[in-house]
């Protein structure tokens, strides 16, 4: 502890040697400071608050709608324009700003709005503004006014312009849904010219692939059906061949003569070869065998004549083989017809490639077009029933809860702060550079310094003798050191008394 005492003791007494400079340095750097701070023009701070009540009829994001509204209005308050309104109608308390004025104040005023949202429903908006050539007092008086100004904006803005807001909305939408309506009708028209191009004479729907599949299918059913007709009318033909057009009238009343018989055989034998039975077949054999039998009887005279009448037999038959004659005309018909178009589907495949590329092209065109006008025009109802609501109900309700205050003390600089600090700092800085020079110069405080800084043993040390004369002028020197020093916190003082009376002044 000892050691560190004295090492205290010389330190001080070093600065102590040095001072004049000390002061010098002190006063030249407080000087400096004290100018530049009191050179900061002063920012004063305007606040306000807002309650924001956000209400619809709506459960469908109308009031989310509003908020974004809100919000988005809110962002605004800091534009160029904005600012511009702001500024023409504010005053400094006793006159209109100048030209000059209000340009310096709406460079200010770019970064000095802040507003930020407490809670779900309340605003908060601040105005800090720093102006160099206008007055603490008018200042502060700008401040409440521009404040208060944004405050009547910002209402306007979210009553009146959300109307117009709205009305340019749906004027916008209408616009869309005109110009979509009118591209869907050239596509339609488009589509519709490539259709008669190129399927305007085709049978079937779809594009040409599509007609030419079912055009092709449906030859491939229709020709085993023809070949079923026509199977069919063969072996009714042949049934008919066998079947003779007159029976004697005797048959009627049940009695059957050789010949029918004999007839009603050959049917049979006929109907079987037409089944595709050969020779071998039994039943064949079998009908042969009955019909050499018969005709062989009929040849011994087992025969009359007899009266003839119309077979019904006959007659049903002819009338089936008509019915079949039709059917497979009507379906060797239709055939043709679809040999025809398919041919020609074939040719237009070959002859326009570049119409069935339009033709898709367009046909996604028109489903784009068409989804995105069918959500444009859900979206111009849902803004036309809420613009309609809007209208009719107060969608947004605004409540001043603080009025903008008018700022009693700048919000900064702390001039008392700044004051005080470089008083400090200006008293350290002094003191260390007096201790530095000291430390530079060849001079010892005491006989430890010296036998260290020598390598020798100090024998002893001789006491400075001061005269009477030495003693006045030192003691003349200490009272001007003196005065020179009080000097310091006595400006520090003025500067602070200053300040006092300029915050008395605004407030």
């Amino acid at each position: 502890m000892e050691a560190i005492y004295t090492e205290i003791r010389i330190a001080l007494y070093a600065i102590w040697r040095m001072r004049w400079l000390a002061l010098a340095i002190a006063w030249g750097f407080c000087l400096v400071g004290w100018v530049m701070v009191m050179r900061v023009p002063a920012a004063y701070e305007s606040s306000a608050r807002i309650q924001v009540q956000v209400k619809s009829l709506f459960a469908d994001g109308a009031e989310s709608d509003m908020q974004k509204n809100v919000d988005r209005v809110r962002q605004s308050l800091t534009s160029t324009e904005t600012l511009k309104r702001v500024v023409r109608t504010v005053s400094n308390g006793e006159r209109p700003l100048t030209s000059f004025e209000s340009l310096s104040l709406i460079g200010a005023l770019r970064s000095g709005i802040s507003i930020t949202a407490q809670g779900e429903d309340l605003l908060e908006i601040k105005t800090r503004i720093s102006l160099k050539s206008i007055s603490e007092q008018q200042t502060a008086f700008i401040a409440r006014n521009v404040t208060a100004k944004l405050i009547e904006i910002f209402i306007q803005e979210n009553v009146i312009g959300s109307k117009a807001n709205n009305a340019e909305t749906l004027n916008f939408l209408d616009q869309e849904l005109a110009r979509r309506a009118k591209e869907l009708a050239d596509v339609d028209r488009r589509r519709a010219q490539i259709a008669q191009d190129t399927l305007g004479s085709l049978p079937g729907s779809g594009t040409l692939e599509q007609r030419m599949d079912s055009a092709r299918n449906e030859m491939m059913s229709l020709e085993s059906g023809l070949m079923q007709a026509r199977s069919s009318l063969a072996a009714m033909n042949g049934q008919l061949a066998a079947t003779p057009a007159q029976i004697p009238a005797g048959t009627v009343g049940g009695i059957d003569t050789i010949d029918q018989r004999i007839s009603q055989l050959e049917g049979q034998l006929s109907e079987a070869v037409s089944r595709g039975w050969t020779e071998k077949h039994p039943d064949v054999i079998a009908i042969r065998a009955q019909l050499r039998q018969l005709r062989a009887e009929k040849a011994r005279g087992g025969t009359r004549d007899v009266p003839m009448a119309p077979n019904p037999v006959y007659v049903s038959l002819k009338s089936m083989q008509a019915e079949r004659e039709g059917n497979v005309a009507a379906l060797q018909a239709r055939r043709d017809q679809l040999e025809r178009a398919v041919t020609l589907i074939a040719q237009r495949q070959v002859s326009a490639p570049s119409a069935q590329i339009d033709q898709a092209r367009l046909d996604r065109d028109y489903d784009v077009l068409r989804e995105q006008y069918n959500k444009l025009l859900t979206q111009r109802e849902g803004a036309k029933l809420r613009s309609d609501a809007t209208g009719k109900t107060d969608g947004v309700q605004f409540r001043v809860i603080d009025q903008p205050s008018l700022p009693k003390q700048p919000a900064a600089p702390n001039r008392t702060m700044l004051l005080t600090a470089v008083l400090i700092a200006g008293t350290v800085v002094g003191a260390g550079v007096a201790f530095a020079k000291s430390q530079l110069s060849n001079v010892y405080t005491t006989t430890q310094q010296l036998a260290k800084a020598s390598g020798l043993p100090v024998l002893g040390s001789i006491s400075e003798v001061i005269t009477s004369e030495t003693r006045a002028i030192r003691r003349k020197q200490m009272m001007w050191f003196s005065s020179a020093a009080a000097g310091l916190p006595g400006m520090f003082m003025l500067l602070m008394l200053i300040e006092f009376v300029k915050r008395i002044m605004v407030s």
